[in-house]
Order: C-alpha cells, then structure tokens, then sequence
C-alpha cells in the first residue's frame, strides 16, 4: 500500500472521530438549554374579558388573569385583578382595549376619576375644538384617535385694492380627541358633527385659536400610518387652473404652433383646389371644342374628270434575228444582223 493512501485513510478517521466529539457537545448544549426553557419563571398579567370602550367602569368580570413570562411584562401592566382594582373609587378606560390585551395604566383612569379628554392628554398638551360643518368635517369621518391636517382658508385685501384668497396648511398630523363630545375611539359610523377636538402644544393652540377668527378652518384626514409632516406651499386662486405663467407659455405657443400648421395646411388645400379648378375649367374648354368641331359637317372635294388617250406606238424592228440550223437532228441557233 503506498504512503500517501495510508496517510489518507489515517487522516479520514481522526476527522470523523473529531466530527462525532463535535456533534455529542453540541446535542448535550441544546438539551441543556431546553431544560433551562421550562425553568423559565411564569407570572400573570391583567388582560380584557371582553371588548371595553371608552368610558367603560371596570370591575372583576370584564378582567382575568392570563400566564406571562415573568421577564416579558409590559410597562404598566398589572399582575393581579385586584392590583388594577384597588384604591377608593372605580376606574375607566380612557381608550378601546381588545380582548385579552393587557390593561395598562396608561389606558384606564385612578381610582374614581371619570374617563375625561383631560385624563388622556399628553404631557404637555392641550385639547383645542374646532368648530366645522358636514363638509369642512371630512363629511363626518374623522372620528377618535384619526389624525389630520388643519388648513386655513382666508381672504386678504392686497395692495392693489382687490381681494386675494388663499390656503394654508397651519398644522399637520393633529390627533383627533373627540368628535363633538364623543371621545370613543371605537365608534365607527359617520355622523354629521358641528365640532372636532384636537390634541396639540400651547402654541398651536394659540395658532388654532387666532386662525378660527381670521378665516374658515377645514380639516384634511391623514393615512393612519402616516404620522410624519411634509412641505407644504401657499395655494392661491391662481393655481387653480394648476398652471404656471411658464406652463401658460409654453400652452400658447403650441396653440399658435398648432394655429399655424393648420393655417399653412389650409393654405395648401386651397392650392391645390385652385389647381384643379384650372384643371377642370380647361377640360371644359376643350370639350366644349370638341363638340364645336364635331357640329361642322367637312367640305368633300369633286373628284377631277380623267380621259382615256389611246395611242399606237411601232415598235422598232429587232437589230439581229435569230437563224436556226439542223445539222442531222440537232437545231443549232445563230444571231445574225437584220438586212435593211
């Protein structure tokens, strides 16, 4: 057996055994760590019995404790029923909680306090309302917890003494409190309201307030997921036809651009139309000779009288005659000259 084969085969062994060590290692690590899993401590958590909406009072039948990872708990969660319940007073939720979603402080009211735009507020922010009608409401389908952008419509007499109208976007991504005086975020049915409520900062408050006397306040509804601002620019009756002066331009010159083509071709077709006018006009002419022609009967010449002269010519008399000779049976011929 050559060297080089034993060494092969040699080689081969010490990786399998080295494989097989691996393998048994990690086999032993993933046992452990499943023993380790169903160690893992268990605690509770406090979750909705049933759908709640806003304003609902809790009480131990609308709640119950499910199992949780004790590592896992959400902030503000609640442990026990009795936990969320105690204190003096009842509680309310400030906002829809699904079944078996965890309760949190955030979402409920303290004890004895009533379920209030005040208790759902932000840090920092103030509840604002906006007086609007079927249309300027988004025809009724803003409802609790929508987000929406607030425009401003206003009319402004400029220096040239004649009205200007124009429309801002004043603030962007505002959260809808309450409809009317309907904070229940889970109310889904269009309804005409006469007021909309607004979360916002001290300063858009004062924006809000200042903008409601100086022009007509509208609301635009934002995508749900859309919670981030954008560039927005002054729209003026000018741009309602959605056209620049360089748009404008540029429109009247392929207008006259088109008004000269068709002049051009207009012209062409009228050429060509006195062309044939000619054509035909020439036609005419000449049929009309033609007929002229056809009308005048030719004049047909008299054949000229021919007479018959007979006249008698002597012929000259032969120079030489011809003398045939027999010599036995042959017949010889001679020329000789005529005698006189």
């Amino acid at each position: 057996m050559r060297a080089n084969t034993l060494i092969m085969i040699v080689l081969a062994g010490v990786f399998g055994v080295l494989a097989v060590v691996l393998v048994n290692i990690w086999l032993a690590n993933q046992r452990s760590a499943m023993a380790q899993t169903g160690l893992v401590q268990r605690s509770t958590v406090v979750v909705a019995a049933m759908p709640l909406k806003f304003g609902d009072t809790l009480s131990a039948d609308k709640l119950q404790e499910i199992a949780w990872p004790a590592g896992a708990i959400p902030a503000g969660a609640f442990k026990t029923t009795k936990d969320l319940l105690a204190g003096e007073g009842t509680k309310q939720a400030l906002q829809s909680i699904g079944t078996n979603e965890p309760v949190l402080a955030t979402k409920i009211t303290g004890p004895g306090q009533r379920a209030t735009l005040s208790a759902v507020l932000g840090e920092g922010m103030k509840a604002v309302s906006i007086r609007v009608n079927d249309v300027l409401g988004v025809a009724g389908f803003v409802f609790p917890g929508d987000r929406v952008d607030v425009l401003l419509t206003r009319t402004v007499r400029g220096d040239d003494g004649t009205d200007k109208s124009f429309v801002d976007v004043l603030l962007q991504s505002i959260k809808v409190l309450a409809v009317d005086q309907v904070a229940d975020e889970s109310k889904d049915s269009p309804t005409v309201v006469k007021a909309v409520t607004v979360e916002v900062s001290t300063k858009d408050a004062q924006k809000l307030t200042l903008a409601a006397g100086a022009g007509q306040l509208s609301l635009a509804l934002r995508q749900a997921a859309a919670s981030k601002g954008e560039t927005t620019e002054r729209i003026t009756t000018s741009d309602l036809n959605g056209e620049t002066p360089a748009d404008v331009a540029a429109r009247q010159a392929e207008l006259d651009k088109q008004a000269a083509a068709e002049a051009e071709a207009a012209a062409e077709r009228k050429r060509a139309e006195d062309k044939i006018a000619g054509l035909t006009q020439a036609v005419e002419r000449v049929g009309s000779r033609l007929d002229e022609l056809g009308k005048v009967k030719p004049a047909v010449a008299s054949a000229p009288e021919i007479k018959e002269v007979v006249k008698y010519v002597q012929p000259e008399p032969a120079k030489n005659v011809t003398v045939g000779v027999f010599r036995g049976v042959k017949l010889e011929s001679y020329d000789v000259p005529r005698q006189p």
